[in-house]
Protein backbone atom coordinates (compact mmCIF):
# COMPACT_ATOMS: atom_id res chain seq x y z
CA UNK A 1 0.00 0.00 0.00
CA UNK A 2 1.16 3.22 -0.88
CA UNK A 3 2.04 5.91 1.84
CA UNK A 4 0.37 9.40 2.76
CA UNK A 5 1.59 11.91 0.68
CA UNK A 6 3.35 15.29 2.12
CA UNK A 7 0.02 17.42 1.21
CA UNK A 8 -1.78 15.87 4.12
CA UNK A 9 -0.86 17.77 7.15
CA UNK A 10 -1.86 17.28 10.92
CA UNK A 11 -4.65 19.04 12.70
CA UNK A 12 -5.83 19.92 15.97
CA UNK A 13 -9.33 21.41 16.87
CA UNK A 14 -8.82 23.94 19.81
CA UNK A 15 -10.89 26.81 20.31
CA UNK A 16 -10.36 29.73 22.05
CA UNK A 17 -11.77 30.72 25.55
CA UNK A 18 -13.17 33.75 23.79
CA UNK A 19 -15.50 32.05 21.91
CA UNK A 20 -16.74 29.68 23.94
CA UNK A 21 -17.71 32.62 26.71
CA UNK A 22 -19.12 34.20 23.52
CA UNK A 23 -21.41 31.33 22.66
CA UNK A 24 -22.76 31.69 26.49
CA UNK A 25 -23.23 35.70 26.55
CA UNK A 26 -25.24 35.14 23.24
CA UNK A 27 -27.33 32.19 24.90
CA UNK A 28 -27.89 34.17 28.19
CA UNK A 29 -29.17 37.11 26.25
CA UNK A 30 -31.02 35.26 23.60
CA UNK A 31 -34.52 36.70 23.09
CA UNK A 32 -37.42 34.18 22.29
CA UNK A 33 -40.55 34.11 20.99
CA UNK A 34 -43.96 33.33 22.72
CA UNK A 35 -44.74 29.72 23.08
CA UNK A 36 -46.17 27.86 19.94
CA UNK A 37 -49.70 28.25 20.19
CA UNK A 38 -50.37 24.48 19.51
CA UNK A 39 -49.14 23.94 23.05
CA UNK A 40 -50.14 19.98 24.58
CA UNK A 41 -48.49 18.87 27.60
CA UNK A 42 -48.76 15.07 26.60
CA UNK A 43 -46.01 13.60 24.96
CA UNK A 44 -46.71 13.15 21.23
CA UNK A 45 -45.16 14.11 17.81
CA UNK A 46 -47.89 16.83 17.97
CA UNK A 47 -46.65 18.50 20.46
CA UNK A 48 -43.99 19.60 17.70
CA UNK A 49 -46.51 20.43 14.82
CA UNK A 50 -44.81 24.33 14.62
CA UNK A 51 -41.56 23.19 15.06
CA UNK A 52 -39.58 23.37 18.44
CA UNK A 53 -41.18 24.02 21.80
CA UNK A 54 -40.85 26.62 23.49
CA UNK A 55 -40.12 24.50 26.79
CA UNK A 56 -38.24 21.92 25.04
CA UNK A 57 -36.22 24.87 23.59
CA UNK A 58 -35.30 26.76 26.93
CA UNK A 59 -34.61 23.35 29.17
CA UNK A 60 -31.56 22.82 26.03
CA UNK A 61 -30.24 26.38 25.64
CA UNK A 62 -29.96 26.27 29.49
CA UNK A 63 -28.43 23.25 29.37
CA UNK A 64 -25.61 24.76 26.42
CA UNK A 65 -25.01 27.29 28.66
CA UNK A 66 -24.75 26.21 31.54
CA UNK A 67 -23.70 22.10 31.63
CA UNK A 68 -22.38 21.05 27.81
CA UNK A 69 -18.52 20.52 27.69
CA UNK A 70 -17.14 21.07 24.31
CA UNK A 71 -13.89 20.31 25.67
CA UNK A 72 -14.35 16.59 25.73
CA UNK A 73 -15.86 16.63 22.58
CA UNK A 74 -12.42 18.56 20.81
CA UNK A 75 -10.24 15.97 22.79
CA UNK A 76 -12.24 12.92 21.57
CA UNK A 77 -11.59 14.63 17.67
CA UNK A 78 -8.47 14.66 18.44
CA UNK A 79 -7.66 11.62 19.74
CA UNK A 80 -8.84 10.20 16.80
CA UNK A 81 -6.87 11.82 14.71
CA UNK A 82 -7.50 14.59 12.08
CA UNK A 83 -6.13 16.04 9.61
CA UNK A 84 -6.53 18.44 6.65
CA UNK A 85 -5.66 18.13 2.93
CA UNK A 86 -5.81 21.28 -0.21
CA UNK A 87 -8.10 19.88 -3.06
CA UNK A 88 -8.71 21.87 -5.82
CA UNK A 89 -8.08 24.61 -3.89
CA UNK A 90 -10.16 24.09 -1.21
CA UNK A 91 -8.83 23.09 2.92
CA UNK A 92 -10.69 19.57 3.24
CA UNK A 93 -10.71 18.27 6.86
CA UNK A 94 -11.27 14.67 7.64
CA UNK A 95 -10.94 12.21 10.57
CA UNK A 96 -8.08 9.14 9.76
CA UNK A 97 -8.08 6.62 12.13
CA UNK A 98 -6.06 3.56 10.82
CA UNK A 99 -6.42 -0.29 11.72
CA UNK A 100 -3.93 -2.22 13.77
CA UNK A 101 -5.23 -5.00 11.60
CA UNK A 102 -3.13 -6.54 8.45
CA UNK A 103 -6.38 -6.92 6.43
CA UNK A 104 -8.00 -3.91 6.86
CA UNK A 105 -9.95 -2.41 4.03
CA UNK A 106 -9.96 1.49 3.54
CA UNK A 107 -13.31 2.72 4.39
CA UNK A 108 -14.68 6.67 3.53
CA UNK A 109 -17.71 7.79 5.83
CA UNK A 110 -19.81 10.69 4.23
CA UNK A 111 -22.22 12.24 6.79
CA UNK A 112 -25.03 14.84 5.33
CA UNK A 113 -26.80 17.88 6.27
CA UNK A 114 -27.88 18.70 9.40
CA UNK A 115 -25.08 16.28 10.55
CA UNK A 116 -21.42 16.26 10.44
CA UNK A 117 -18.38 14.48 11.05
CA UNK A 118 -19.52 13.99 15.17
CA UNK A 119 -22.28 10.93 14.05
CA UNK A 120 -19.27 9.21 13.42
CA UNK A 121 -16.83 9.87 15.93
CA UNK A 122 -18.49 7.23 18.37
CA UNK A 123 -18.28 4.31 16.31
CA UNK A 124 -14.73 4.84 14.20
CA UNK A 125 -12.84 3.00 17.25
CA UNK A 126 -15.17 -0.30 16.66
CA UNK A 127 -14.86 -0.22 12.94
CA UNK A 128 -10.81 0.57 13.29
CA UNK A 129 -10.20 -2.40 15.31
CA UNK A 130 -13.59 -4.51 16.10
CA UNK A 131 -13.90 -6.74 19.23
CA UNK A 132 -15.06 -9.38 17.04
CA UNK A 133 -12.01 -11.09 15.57
CA UNK A 134 -14.21 -12.25 12.42
CA UNK A 135 -15.12 -9.11 11.73
CA UNK A 136 -13.91 -7.14 9.13
CA UNK A 137 -11.79 -4.42 9.90
CA UNK A 138 -11.34 -0.78 8.53
CA UNK A 139 -9.26 2.24 7.96
CA UNK A 140 -11.61 4.92 8.65
CA UNK A 141 -11.47 8.37 6.71
CA UNK A 142 -13.81 10.82 7.49
CA UNK A 143 -14.55 13.84 5.66
CA UNK A 144 -15.79 17.13 6.63
CA UNK A 145 -18.18 18.17 3.84
CA UNK A 146 -16.97 20.97 1.98
CA UNK A 147 -18.48 24.22 4.00
CA UNK A 148 -19.07 22.28 6.92
CA UNK A 149 -17.29 22.02 10.53
CA UNK A 150 -13.47 22.68 9.84
CA UNK A 151 -12.91 21.89 6.31
CA UNK A 152 -12.88 25.42 4.20
CA UNK A 153 -16.06 27.33 3.15
CA UNK A 154 -16.22 27.69 -0.71
CA UNK A 155 -15.93 31.33 -2.22
CA UNK A 156 -17.14 30.16 -5.61
CA UNK A 157 -20.08 27.89 -6.88
CA UNK A 158 -19.66 24.55 -7.92
CA UNK A 159 -18.91 22.31 -5.06
CA UNK A 160 -21.40 19.97 -5.88
CA UNK A 161 -21.90 16.14 -5.46
CA UNK A 162 -20.18 15.41 -8.33
CA UNK A 163 -16.93 17.62 -7.49
CA UNK A 164 -17.16 16.43 -4.13
CA UNK A 165 -16.97 12.74 -4.99
CA UNK A 166 -14.07 13.21 -7.34
CA UNK A 167 -12.48 14.95 -3.87
CA UNK A 168 -12.88 11.99 -2.43
CA UNK A 169 -11.05 9.63 -4.55
CA UNK A 170 -8.31 12.25 -4.70
CA UNK A 171 -8.20 12.29 -0.94
CA UNK A 172 -8.16 8.58 -0.64
CA UNK A 173 -5.53 8.52 -2.84
CA UNK A 174 -3.29 10.71 -1.28
CA UNK A 175 -3.74 8.23 1.57
CA UNK A 176 -2.79 5.82 0.29
CA UNK A 177 -5.87 3.81 -0.53
CA UNK A 178 -6.12 3.46 -4.43
CA UNK A 179 -9.19 1.43 -4.08
CA UNK A 180 -11.84 1.47 -0.86
CA UNK A 181 -14.97 1.15 0.00
CA UNK A 182 -17.82 4.07 1.10
CA UNK A 183 -20.64 4.44 3.16
CA UNK A 184 -23.14 7.53 3.59
CA UNK A 185 -26.40 8.61 4.35
CA UNK A 186 -28.11 11.66 3.50
CA UNK A 187 -26.29 14.05 1.13
CA UNK A 188 -23.15 11.26 2.26
CA UNK A 189 -25.52 8.53 0.66
CA UNK A 190 -25.56 10.41 -2.68
CA UNK A 191 -22.41 11.34 -2.82
CA UNK A 192 -21.84 7.41 -2.00
CA UNK A 193 -23.72 6.56 -4.66
CA UNK A 194 -22.13 8.71 -7.33
CA UNK A 195 -18.79 6.94 -5.98
CA UNK A 196 -19.72 3.50 -6.89
CA UNK A 197 -21.31 5.02 -9.99
CA UNK A 198 -18.30 7.48 -10.95
CA UNK A 199 -15.60 5.16 -9.74
CA UNK A 200 -15.72 1.96 -10.04
CA UNK A 201 -11.71 1.61 -10.46
CA UNK A 202 -11.27 3.00 -7.18
CA UNK A 203 -14.76 2.22 -5.11
CA UNK A 204 -14.62 -1.23 -4.23
CA UNK A 205 -18.39 -1.56 -3.64
CA UNK A 206 -20.97 1.10 -1.33
CA UNK A 207 -23.02 0.59 1.92
CA UNK A 208 -25.87 3.27 1.93
CA UNK A 209 -28.90 3.87 4.13
CA UNK A 210 -30.21 6.24 1.34
CA UNK A 211 -30.88 4.86 -2.01
CA UNK A 212 -32.74 6.82 -4.49
CA UNK A 213 -34.29 5.45 -7.29
CA UNK A 214 -34.45 6.77 -10.78
CA UNK A 215 -37.12 8.89 -11.95
CA UNK A 216 -40.20 8.12 -13.32
CA UNK A 217 -41.11 4.41 -11.98
CA UNK A 218 -44.77 2.82 -11.04
CA UNK A 219 -45.81 0.99 -8.46
CA UNK A 220 -47.19 -1.32 -10.23
CA UNK A 221 -46.06 -4.98 -8.72
CA UNK A 222 -45.23 -3.50 -5.63
CA UNK A 223 -46.28 -4.91 -1.76
CA UNK A 224 -48.64 -2.41 0.28
CA UNK A 225 -45.66 -1.63 2.97
CA UNK A 226 -43.28 -0.67 -0.51
CA UNK A 227 -46.35 1.04 -1.76
CA UNK A 228 -46.69 2.97 1.90
CA UNK A 229 -42.78 3.86 1.46
CA UNK A 230 -43.22 5.65 -1.50
CA UNK A 231 -46.56 7.70 -0.10
CA UNK A 232 -44.27 8.42 3.04
CA UNK A 233 -41.51 9.63 0.73
CA UNK A 234 -43.55 11.76 -1.46
CA UNK A 235 -45.05 13.57 1.37
CA UNK A 236 -42.12 14.67 2.93
CA UNK A 237 -41.46 16.40 0.06
CA UNK A 238 -44.85 17.58 -0.16
CA UNK A 239 -45.57 18.79 2.95
CA UNK A 240 -42.20 18.24 5.46
CA UNK A 241 -39.19 19.92 3.33
CA UNK A 242 -39.47 23.37 3.52
CA UNK A 243 -36.37 23.53 4.96
CA UNK A 244 -34.80 22.12 1.89
CA UNK A 245 -36.38 24.37 -0.58
CA UNK A 246 -35.25 27.51 1.67
CA UNK A 247 -31.54 25.86 1.60
CA UNK A 248 -31.80 25.28 -2.13
CA UNK A 249 -33.03 28.75 -3.38
CA UNK A 250 -32.19 31.39 -0.35
CA UNK A 251 -28.62 29.60 1.58
CA UNK A 252 -27.81 32.68 2.05
CA UNK A 253 -30.76 34.04 3.32
CA UNK A 254 -31.14 31.67 6.50
CA UNK A 255 -27.48 31.72 6.73
CA UNK A 256 -27.26 35.08 8.45
CA UNK A 257 -29.61 33.92 11.37
CA UNK A 258 -27.31 30.17 11.56
CA UNK A 259 -24.31 32.38 11.56
CA UNK A 260 -25.80 35.27 13.82
CA UNK A 261 -27.90 33.40 16.75
CA UNK A 262 -26.81 29.70 18.07
CA UNK A 263 -30.56 29.74 19.16
CA UNK A 264 -31.49 30.12 16.09
CA UNK A 265 -28.87 27.52 14.83
CA UNK A 266 -30.00 25.04 17.45
CA UNK A 267 -33.73 25.12 16.77
CA UNK A 268 -32.87 25.04 13.18
CA UNK A 269 -31.09 21.97 13.56
CA UNK A 270 -33.47 20.52 16.08
CA UNK A 271 -36.15 20.52 14.73
CA UNK A 272 -34.97 17.66 12.22
CA UNK A 273 -33.47 16.35 14.54
CA UNK A 274 -36.51 15.66 16.38
CA UNK A 275 -38.80 14.53 12.98
CA UNK A 276 -36.14 12.08 11.55
CA UNK A 277 -35.50 10.00 14.80
CA UNK A 278 -37.22 7.08 15.66
CA UNK A 279 -38.86 8.43 18.28
CA UNK A 280 -42.31 9.60 19.83
CA UNK A 281 -41.48 12.40 21.29
CA UNK A 282 -38.76 13.83 21.86
CA UNK A 283 -35.01 12.84 19.63
CA UNK A 284 -33.23 12.88 23.51
CA UNK A 285 -35.37 9.47 23.74
CA UNK A 286 -32.63 7.80 21.74
CA UNK A 287 -29.41 10.84 21.43
CA UNK A 288 -28.38 12.26 24.41
CA UNK A 289 -28.11 16.17 24.49
CA UNK A 290 -24.44 16.49 24.37
CA UNK A 291 -24.10 14.07 20.99
CA UNK A 292 -26.96 16.78 19.42
CA UNK A 293 -24.65 19.55 21.35
CA UNK A 294 -21.85 18.38 19.85
CA UNK A 295 -22.64 18.51 16.20
CA UNK A 296 -24.68 22.28 16.60
CA UNK A 297 -21.55 23.43 18.46
CA UNK A 298 -19.51 22.62 15.71
CA UNK A 299 -21.68 24.52 13.33
CA UNK A 300 -21.57 27.11 15.56
CA UNK A 301 -17.40 27.36 16.06
CA UNK A 302 -16.86 26.84 12.40
CA UNK A 303 -19.50 29.52 11.51
CA UNK A 304 -20.97 27.10 8.88
CA UNK A 305 -24.62 27.79 8.88
CA UNK A 306 -24.39 29.08 5.77
CA UNK A 307 -21.67 27.47 4.07
CA UNK A 308 -23.03 24.29 4.62
CA UNK A 309 -26.80 25.17 3.52
CA UNK A 310 -25.36 25.90 -0.33
CA UNK A 311 -25.17 21.94 -0.52
CA UNK A 312 -28.82 22.01 -1.35
CA UNK A 313 -28.36 25.29 -3.54
CA UNK A 314 -25.32 23.33 -4.91
CA UNK A 315 -26.71 19.50 -5.63
CA UNK A 316 -30.74 19.70 -4.86
CA UNK A 317 -32.18 17.25 -7.60
CA UNK A 318 -29.03 16.76 -9.31
CA UNK A 319 -28.26 13.53 -8.91
CA UNK A 320 -27.92 12.10 -12.60
CA UNK A 321 -30.97 10.42 -13.76
CA UNK A 322 -29.12 8.12 -15.91
CA UNK A 323 -26.32 7.02 -13.17
CA UNK A 324 -26.13 3.53 -12.48
CA UNK A 325 -23.87 1.79 -10.04
CA UNK A 326 -22.24 -1.77 -10.88
CA UNK A 327 -20.35 -2.25 -8.09
CA UNK A 328 -21.54 -4.67 -5.28
CA UNK A 329 -24.08 -2.39 -2.81
CA UNK A 330 -25.28 -3.03 0.26
CA UNK A 331 -28.67 -1.10 1.42
CA UNK A 332 -30.25 -0.33 4.72
CA UNK A 333 -33.63 1.08 5.07
CA UNK A 334 -34.48 2.36 8.56
CA UNK A 335 -37.82 2.69 9.31
CA UNK A 336 -38.16 6.36 10.61
CA UNK A 337 -35.73 7.48 7.67
CA UNK A 338 -37.90 10.60 5.76
CA UNK A 339 -37.21 9.21 1.98
CA UNK A 340 -37.38 5.25 1.63
CA UNK A 341 -37.30 3.26 -1.27
CA UNK A 342 -38.62 0.18 -2.23
CA UNK A 343 -36.10 -2.73 -3.59
CA UNK A 344 -37.58 -3.13 -7.18
CA UNK A 345 -37.19 0.60 -7.81
CA UNK A 346 -33.58 0.88 -6.41
CA UNK A 347 -32.58 -2.02 -8.25
CA UNK A 348 -33.72 0.18 -11.04
CA UNK A 349 -29.98 1.77 -10.26
CA UNK A 350 -28.09 -0.20 -7.83
CA UNK A 351 -27.75 -2.85 -10.58
CA UNK A 352 -25.48 -5.64 -7.79
CA UNK A 353 -27.46 -5.67 -4.27
CA UNK A 354 -25.88 -8.25 -1.97
CA UNK A 355 -27.44 -7.47 0.86
CA UNK A 356 -30.48 -5.55 1.56
CA UNK A 357 -31.51 -4.86 5.29
CA UNK A 358 -35.01 -3.37 6.53
CA UNK A 359 -34.01 -2.58 10.02
CA UNK A 360 -36.70 -2.88 12.88
CA UNK A 361 -35.53 0.26 14.32
CA UNK A 362 -33.85 3.51 13.79
CA UNK A 363 -34.31 6.92 11.79
CA UNK A 364 -32.19 9.31 9.89
CA UNK A 365 -29.41 9.56 12.20
CA UNK A 366 -28.60 5.23 13.12
CA UNK A 367 -24.88 6.07 14.41
CA UNK A 368 -26.69 7.90 16.90
CA UNK A 369 -30.01 6.54 17.54
CA UNK A 370 -28.83 2.46 17.11
CA UNK A 371 -25.23 2.67 17.27
CA UNK A 372 -24.63 -1.15 18.05
CA UNK A 373 -26.20 -2.39 15.29
CA UNK A 374 -25.37 0.26 13.41
CA UNK A 375 -22.01 -0.48 13.54
CA UNK A 376 -23.11 -4.58 13.15
CA UNK A 377 -25.10 -3.55 9.83
CA UNK A 378 -22.29 -1.51 7.96
CA UNK A 379 -19.59 -4.63 9.16
CA UNK A 380 -22.25 -7.04 7.77
CA UNK A 381 -22.59 -5.25 4.55
CA UNK A 382 -19.77 -4.15 4.13
CA UNK A 383 -18.49 -8.23 4.28
CA UNK A 384 -20.45 -8.96 1.78
CA UNK A 385 -19.76 -6.52 -0.18
CA UNK A 386 -15.62 -7.58 -0.41
CA UNK A 387 -17.02 -11.03 -0.55
CA UNK A 388 -18.73 -10.22 -3.98
CA UNK A 389 -14.87 -9.02 -5.23
CA UNK A 390 -13.24 -12.25 -4.88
Amino acid sequence: MNRPTGDVRAFEAHTTDADLDDLRARLAAARLPEAETVRRTAPGPRRWEQGVPLADLVDVVDYWRTGYDWRSFETRLNRIGQFRTTIDGLGIHFLHRRSARADATPLILTHGWPGSIAEFIDVVDELADPQDADAPAFHVVVPSLPGFGYSDRPATTGWGIEKIAAAWVELMGRLGYRRFVAHGGDWGGVITTVLGGRFPAHVLGIHTTFAQAPPGLTTDGLTAAERRWTEDTRDFWHHRAAYAKQQATRPQTIGYSLVDSPVGLLAWILDKFAEWTDTEDSPFETISRDSILDDVTLYWLTRTGASSARIYYESHNSLDPGLRVDVPSAISMYPRDIEKYPRPWAQERYRQIVRWRSPEAGGHFPSLEVPGYFVKDLQEGLAAVLAANR
